[in-house]
C-alpha cells in the first residue's frame, strides 16, 4: 500500500511518516510539503534508517509523487495568529485546504483510494473533502477523536494506576470544545471503569478536563503535538491497509446514527480498505446523546459560515 502525506515536512506529517515506518505495514511513503527541502530531508532521514526498520520506498516531491496512492493523509495546516478568532483561523485553513484538494484533483488516484484528513478543524475539513468529488464520500475520513480518545485512555490509566491498553473509553463528537466522553460504556480490563479503586465522578471529570486541554498544553511546552498524533494516524492507516475492520472513533459524514446527519463528526466506525465500512450506533445515556447533538449543531453552525 502506498501512502502519501501532504504536509510531510511538518511536525505532524513527519511524525506520522516515522510511525508508519516503524509499523512496517505500508510499502511506500511519499512526502509532499510547501517546504520541498524539508520534505526531502525528512524522506532522506527515514531512508537512512530503513535497513533497521522496514523495506519500504520513501520519496518526496510535488503532487506528482501522489499518483497511485492508496491513501492520502492530509496534515498541512496553519497555526492560529495572536488575537485571531477561531472562525478566522478556520477560514484561513479552509482556503489552504481547498488549494490542496484542487491539487489532488490533478493527481492519478486509484478508484479505491482513501483520504484521511488530519488538518484542523478536522470535522469541517473532512466534510469539505467528502463533498469535493475527488473520491466517494465514504472513502473520506478524518482523524476525528482518535487522538482525544488515545489521550483520555492514557490519562485515565495514569490517574487510576492501570495499564493504558486495558482502558477502553471513547470520546465522540467534535474534535474540539464540544467533544463528549462516553463514560457509560467505559471499562478497564473488561470491567466498568467505576469498579476501579479510587474512582469518583470528580476524578474522571478532572481527567477529561485535562484531555480537552492537552493539545494546548503540549503546544505550550514543546511548540506542538506530534508523537501521539503520529501513532494515532498510524492506527487508522494500518486499519485501512490491513482491511481490518478496526472500530475507531474517526470522523465521517453522518447519515442518521443517534439522529445525527448532514455533518462529519466522530462515531465508532469500522475502518477498512474502502474507508468507512460501517458507522456503529453506540448505546449512550440521555446526557451523552444530548452532548453529541450539541456537538453536531455546533459543527453545522461553522459549516454554514464557510459556505
Amino acid at each position: 500500500m502506498k501512502v502519501s502525506i501532504i504536509g510531510g515536512g511538518g511536525r505532524v506529517g513527519s511524525d506520522a511518516a516515522y510511525a508508519l515506518q516503524i509499523g512496517g505495514i505500508v510499502r511506500e511513503i511519499a512526502l509532499v510539503d510547501m517546504n520541498a527541502e524539508m520534505a526531502a530531508g525528512e524522506a532522506l532521514d527515514l531512508r537512512h534508517g530503513s535497513a533497521l526498520t522496514a523495506s519500504q520506498t520513501i520519496t518526496s516531491g510535488g503532487y506528482e509523487v501522489v499518483d497511485g496512492s492508496d491513501c492520502v493523509v492530509i496534515t498541512a495546516g496553519l497555526r492560529r495568529k495572536p488575537d485571531e478568532s477561531r472562525l478566522e483561523l478556520i477560514n484561513r485553513n479552509v482556503g489552504l485546504f481547498k488549494e490542496i484538494l484542487k491539487s489532488l484533483k490533478g493527481t492519478k488516484l486509484p478508484k479505491t483510494a482513501t483520504i484521511l484528513v488530519v488538518s484542523n478543524p478536522v470535522d469541517i475539513l473532512t466534510e469539505l473533502a467528502g463533498v469535493s468529488g475527488i473520491i466517494p464520500q465514504g472513502q473520506v475520513l478524518g482523524l476525528g477523536t482518535v487522538l482525544d480518545t488515545c489521550r483520555f485512555r492514557s490519562l485515565l490509566a495514569d490517574r487510576f494506576n492501570v495499564g493504558a491498553r486495558d482502558v477502553h473509553a471513547l470520546i465522540l463528537g467534535e474534535h474540539g470544545d464540544s467533544m463528549v466522553p462516553i463514560l457509560s460504556s467505559a471499562t478497564v480490563g473488561g470491567v466498568p471503569l467505576s469498579s476501579v479503586t479510587g474512582y469518583t465522578a470528580e476524578a474522571v471529570g478532572e481527567v477529561f478536563d485535562s484531555t480537552r486541554k492537552s493539545g494546548a498544553e503540549v503546544i505550550r511546552l514543546k511548540g506542538g503535538a506530534g508523537r501521539a498524533v503520529g501513532v494515532s494516524i498510524k492506527k487508522v492507516v494500518e486499519a485501512i491497509a490491513l482491511d481490518s475492520g478496526a472500530v475507531l472513533p474517526v470522523s465521517a459524514h453522518q447519515e442518521g446514527k443517534l439522529g445525527i446527519s448532514g455533518i462529519s463528526l466522530s462515531m465508532p466506525t469500522r475502518v477498512g480498505r474502502a474507508g468507512v465500512l460501517e458507522i456503529l450506533e453506540p448505546s449512550v445515556t440521555a446526557a451523552e446523546k444530548a452532548g453529541l447533538e450539541k456537538s453536531a449543531s455546533s459543527l453545522k453552525d461553522v459549516w454554514k459560515q464557510i459556505q
